[in-house]
């Protein structure tokens, strides 16, 4: 059965993402579009044009021009948004490199996108110039000042018109984000200007945001959440954006009192701290309309304590980078339902499909989650057969997530594909296990992957960061008087930390190659 949104289908305009971002930016005038929440540093809407055409004439003086690459290694802040669109004001792409990044990993990137020129900030100078030699980078920007690399404010001296670039809406790349996919390293997303207006019109038909809303970007800019659902969106809507740098529970929490946030976008480890932590309790956050939490799933219980604390509901998203990121998207017309992401989102279609036999399944069967838009990306760079193994001739992308729809389509995802637990042959969900144990009080946070076992096949073993006093017993008892009999978890090993991405997701990958470089137990 293929499921389609209950929205009306929208008009997806052919213009370029910054015309499109910035086509009611004058209406606005001297009201904030963003705001550096460390400093308080502002750029009004006013600004905003002006700004942006100013760099993109900067850019275009040190030579680069349609089809080239900018890579921004940096955390968040207004220069990041601002670079971004110059660079696709004269027909380039922007590939984002996460600050956490080591050398290795940022040189790889700049490697694969073909990256000629470099963003980043003083901090991390060192590291991008370690990444350097190999590349074809031509020009290294700093944010503020550093020997040996163009300050970013000198690109704002040029006046002078750049030539207007004829944007093909449809081919022309204007984001390279890197994804791993359903498997394997990680692939650089071909994003086009049509895919992000798409996004944009799919979002604004959700009713996810209005002119009025002030929006922290605290999620990462390297990330599509941050930079296109958070930053782009509100840009386009003429909603104020309060960028942060990163994360500091503190400062977080004194940013949303101080500008009165409206809406904060965050990721499941957040929402996790915000339901528990005592410090929430010294601000006034009253001005909290909404909470959106995507990037990665998040248990049902700890999602309802977060908004009853915080005294607003949250809505959910699911979605992937390869899809602009996002294909589903709770309503506000339509209450929520605990563990759904939501329905389609305008222009959109999805199915269930058995991931042995590629059947469509029917309403409340668990399969793989196939989806099909204008949002689904134009494919992975210099790479045809991940490409094809991952978009069907027909436009349906694998998503390689599990999961089911009600009759109405409301979506809920179950688990990664390729993250299943084999017990036995019966199939356990690794984040259905992690919700069971976050349930738990002494437990802060926890992830669970398969552990080889020579009777079963597999076993699920849970790894658990404390904050109360619990045994190794208690909890595996505790989990077994919740779920039935083959999703007991088998071993229990206390962590100091989850390893997880910059967007919130377990890197069940990371605990799997440590669980598989220990060392055999003797005989």
């Amino acid at each position: 059965m293929i499921f389609s949104s209950p929205h009306k289908a929208v008009t997806i305009p052919e213009t370029s993402l910054a015309e499109y971002v910035l086509r009611r930016a004058p209406e606005f005038g001297d009201k904030p579009a963003l705001i550096d929440g460390s400093s308080g540093r502002t750029i009004t809407f006013r600004e905003l044009a002006p700004t942006i055409r100013k760099l993109a004439a900067g850019l275009a003086s040190h030579g680069f021009g349609r089809g080239d690459v900018l890579a921004i290694y940096s955390p968040n802040s207004p220069e990041y948004a601002l670079a971004f669109h110059a660079a696709a004001m004269l027909g380039g792409a922007t590939t984002m490199v996460p600050p956490l990044f080591t050398a290795t990993e940022v040189k790889t990137q700049l490697r694969d996108s073909s990256a000629n020129y470099l963003l980043t900030i003083p901090q991390l100078l060192d590291k991008a110039n370690q990444a350097r030699p190999g590349s074809k980078i031509r020009q290294i920007f700093v944010i503020g000042d550093a020997e040996d690399a163009v300050p970013f404010t000198s690109l704002l001296e040029h006046d002078g018109p750049h030539h207007e670039i004829k944007i093909n809406t449809r081919s022309d790349l204007v984001a390279l984000p890197y994804s791993s996919g359903t498997t394997g390293f990680p692939k650089g997303v071909m994003l086009t200007h049509y895919n992000l207006v798409s996004m944009l019109c799919q979002l604004h038909a959700s009713e996810a945001l209005t002119e009025n809303d002030i929006m922290i970007c605290l999620v990462p800019m390297s990330h599509l959440y941050g930079l296109h659902v958070v930053v782009n969106l509100g840009l386009s809507q003429g909603a104020t954006i309060v960028t942060l740098p990163r994360y500091d529970l503190g400062q977080f929490l004194q940013t949303l009192e101080r500008y009165g946030v409206t809406v904060a976008p965050l990721v499941p480890p957040l929402v996790l701290e915000l339901s528990r932590v005592p410090e929430v309790d010294q601000y006034d956050l009253s001005s909290l309309r909404l909470l959106h939490c995507g990037a990665a799933p998040i248990a049902a219980e700890v999602a309802k304590t977060c908004s009853a604390r915080l005294g607003c509901p949250i809505r959910f998203g699911y979605g992937l980078t390869e899809v602009s990121p996002l294909s589903h998207s709770s309503l506000a017309s339509i209450p929520d339902k605990q563990g759904s992401v939501g329905y389609c989102l305008p222009n959109t279609e999805c199915k269930i499909v058995d991931y042995v036999s590629g059947a469509e399944l029917d309403p409340n069967q668990a399969g793989e989650i196939w989806v099909r838009g204008p949002q689904v990306m134009k494919g992975y760079l210099g790479n045809n057969q991940a490409t094809a193994e991952m978009i069907r001739e027909d436009g349906w992308l694998r998503t390689g997530d599990i999961g089911y729809a009600e009759e109405d389509g409301r979506l809920f995802v179950v688990d990664r594909l390729k993250e299943l637990i084999k017990y036995k042959g019966r199939q356990v969900a690794p984040a259905e296990l992690e919700a069971v144990l976050l349930s738990h009080p002494a437990i802060a946070d926890a992830a669970v992957i398969p552990s080889p076992d020579e009777e079963a096949g597999e076993v699920p073993k849970a790894f658990v960061v404390l904050r109360g006093a619990a045994t190794v017993d208690e909890i595996m008892e505790f989990v077994s008087e919740r779920v039935a009999p083959h999703k007991r978890i088998r071993l229990v090993e206390f962590v100091s930390e989850i390893p997880k991405s910059p967007a919130g997701k377990i890197l069940r990958r990371v605990l799997v190659q440590r669980e598989r470089e220990k060392p055999s137990p003797k005989a």
